[in-house]
């Protein structure tokens, strides 16, 4: 029976209509095919990840530049699985040949906790024995249990534990009422789930117990707003609008927009992952590669408080949970507004089924102001260009705080990455009068607010006019010579001092707000006719905090990535993930990822080469009570520029919203009439 409909699954994927872009994510039925031939094999099995593995860069790259004479890759299934033992496999299938190609249990490690890995611990908290024992002591009776809520979390690492077992933290809250903010009541003690077991097998108390906090409810829903006043009234309507329709295009999941092509891919773990971006050059009359492959390829929220157990706070979001897992259905005039395009994700449950999240990307247009603009004072001739941008986004929800993540593509060949933080704060309690020492915040009666820090890691592999190019630090410096000396009498000189990177050991980086430090990926074997520069994009970031927890902490041990805001590496088609494929549970010794690969060649050549920009960005959150009970959307930006990329600049075939030349204004010509937007009224 298995192997029958192992045999009907192969038949429905080679029958499929179009084949699918070799970067497409894995559909349902291709899903439903590998776990059919993996329950043929090893029987019962738990499934944690069932993605795209990519095809080899090489190969990709050859049928890229002629798909209709080269052969398509295989589609290659990636598994992560764990035994009814509890032992982890890794294991490849080829949906193409319908075959295992590799199968191999990985010890000492945990993959990813999944939703339902998270969803299932609440239940086991309520009627686990010691836990109610604990609510007891702190003002919670056995009947009120079933108010008493959990927020799951990988344990981290602790060092009583290792890493044979699989554990969760359980963060502990209770509601008053159904639709109370558990935020408001932390609980002060933390269970210990085994995930295996599905039991608890151990509770950190603190020294000094916090009762449950007295305090009124503090909530942002419907109801309560209105309770206390209502909403504001003054609000009037705005309406986006394109009546004759949007102005990208798309085939598959390649979308065509103000010459940009982009292939839009998605996995459990990255979210979106951008590949194949290029840009049609009119002046050069072709597409030019621009990006291989863009991603945000994880993350780490280090908390400030030094007390057992909060050193184990601190959240890989993509490597331990998924941010494609985490992913919100979008909804229509909510997430996003205008004429909307949705893209759906499917995925592996732990059963093995297909499962999609609908809606997952949300692809639309946005006015962007002032393209460009120039007034002559002499005699008032004008041109003003408005902006658009394209947005690519999804949204995912790591419990207590949501992620909005924008990939934004503007006219002039900008690429911008854009991440907004809301959600709310992780809380824990605290009783009156109690001292938070500087590590956090009492943002309502009762509620600290700990310091944590949101680093994020852009993945960003350059084809910057091909697959060859050399990363370039540079700094805004002083000239040489004092004022008065020959060379810079006025002492007015300043230059941009260009550090070339060779080795991978060189290139760890960290940034420097006062020299206004940028990064250049450049191609240096195109140079651009008037400005004798390499054809370039620039890497600018300025919300690029230091990882503050010290040198050799779990932290720092764990999270390699975020010890620097530049690291490049030679490309490998194995190193995708800079914490390591699997994160929960480790040590950091050795720490996995970004510096085990440069440790194992640290003078590897990266001037010139098929080359990866690893880029650590973020924010350090002190906790205020404006961001309580859930807090406004805090940006951040990562700006990727084009430098003596173009010959001029790229976006003058804009459509004008205005221009008027000054023979136009001698003449008492009105100009460009047809220009003007008819939308736009004066109140």
């Amino acid at each position: 029976m298995v192997l029958e409909r192992v045999k009907q699954l192969a038949q429905q994927v080679s029958n499929t209509v179009s084949p699918p872009h070799p970067l497409d994510p894995l559909s349902a039925l291709e899903i439903e095919s590998a776990v059919s031939l993996l329950r043929a094999q090893h029987g019962k099995l738990y499934y944690n990840a069932v993605t795209l593995l990519e095809p080899p860069k090489e190969q990709m790259v050859k049928w890229l530049a002629d798909p209709e004479h080269t052969q398509t890759p295989h589609r290659i299934a990636d598994i992560v699985v764990i035994s009814t033992d509890g032992k982890v496999f890794d294991g490849h299938v080829d949906l193409n040949e319908q075959k295992v190609i590799s199968w191999a249990a990985t010890p000492n490690v945990q993959p990813l906790i999944t939703m339902e890995d998270l969803q299932i611990v609440e239940h086991i908290v309520r009627t686990d024995p010691g836990v109610i024992e604990q609510c007891a002591l702190i003002g919670i009776p056995r009947e009120d249990m079933h108010k008493v809520y959990c927020d799951p979390w990988t344990i981290g690492y602790d060092e009583r534990f290792g890493t044979s077992v699989r554990l969760q933290q359980a963060l502990m809250y209770y509601r008053p009422h159904v639709d109370d903010s558990q935020y408001s009541y932390a609980l002060d003690f933390c269970p210990i789930y085994d995930s295996n077991l599905q039991k608890i097998i151990h509770i950190d108390v603190p020294k000094v117990r916090r009762p449950v906090n007295q305090a009124p409810p503090n909530n942002y829903d419907v109801k309560s707003i209105e309770a206390q006043g209502g909403f504001r009234t003054d609000l009037k309507p705005i309406n986006i609008t394109q009546p004759e329709g949007v102005s990208f295009s798309l085939k598959g999941r390649t979308i065509e927009w103000q010459n940009w092509s982009i292939h839009i891919g998605f996995n459990y773990r990255e979210g979106i992952v951008l590949n194949n971006i290029s840009y049609f050059d009119k002046n050069e009359n072709k597409l030019r590669p621009i990006f291989y492959r863009l991603s945000l390829a994880e993350m780490v929220v280090p908390y400030g408080n030094p007390e057992h157990p909060h050193q184990r706070k601190h959240a890989f979001d993509l490597g331990e949970y998924g941010g494609g897992y985490m992913t919100n259905s979008l909804s229509l005039g909510c997430d996003c507004k205008g004429s909307i395009h949705y893209m759906d994700f499917d995925f592996v449950n732990r059963a093995g089924a297909a499962s999609t999240i609908k809606n997952a990307v949300c692809i639309h247009e946005e006015d962007n102001g002032i393209l460009f603009k120039h007034t002559d004072f002499r005699d008032d001739s004008v041109i003003v260009t408005r902006a658009r941008k394209l947005i690519i986004s999804h949204i995912f929800t790591a419990a207590n705080y949501e992620y909005c993540v924008y990939w934004i593509f503007h006219q002039d060949g900008t690429i911008q990455l854009e991440i907004k933080l809301t959600g709310i704060l992780n809380t824990y309690p605290m009783n009156p009068g109690e001292d938070t020492k500087g590590w956090g915040t009492e943002v309502y009666p009762g509620v600290n607010a700990h310091n944590h820090q949101h680093l994020f890691c852009l993945r960003i592999d350059p084809s910057v006019d091909g697959q060859k190019n050399t990363v370039f630090q540079v700094d805004a410096e002083r000239g040489p010579g004092e004022v008065g000396s020959e060379e810079n009498f006025y002492g007015n000189a300043f230059y941009a001092k260009k550090t070339k990177y060779t080795t991978a050991t060189q290139a760890k980086a960290n940034y420097e707000g006062s020299t206004s430090r940028t990064w250049d990926i450049s191609n240096e074997n195109k140079i651009h006719p008037y400005s004798k520069k390499p054809s370039t994009y620039k890497l600018v970031s300025r919300e690029v905090p230091d990882l503050l927890p010290k040198e050799g902490s779990l932290v720092w041990k764990r999270a390699g990535f975020a010890r620097h805001a530049v690291h490049v590496t030679k490309y490998d088609d194995s190193q995708i993930h800079p914490a390591g494929r699997h994160v929960p549970q480790t040590s950091g010794e050795p720490s996995a990822g970004l510096p085990a690969w440069i440790a194992a060649n640290p003078s590897a050549n990266i001037a010139n080469e098929d080359i990866v920009l690893w880029h650590t960005f973020g924010l350090t959150h002190f906790p205020a009570p404006e961001d309580f009970p859930v807090m406004p959307a805090e940006p951040m930006t990562v700006l990727l520029r084009p430098r003596n990329f173009f010959l001029r600049n790229p976006a003058l075939d804009v459509p004008p919203s205005y221009a008027r030349t000054p023979s136009q204004v001698a003449a008492g010509k009105s100009g460009c009439n047809s220009c003007v937007d008819k939308t736009s009224v004066q109140v």
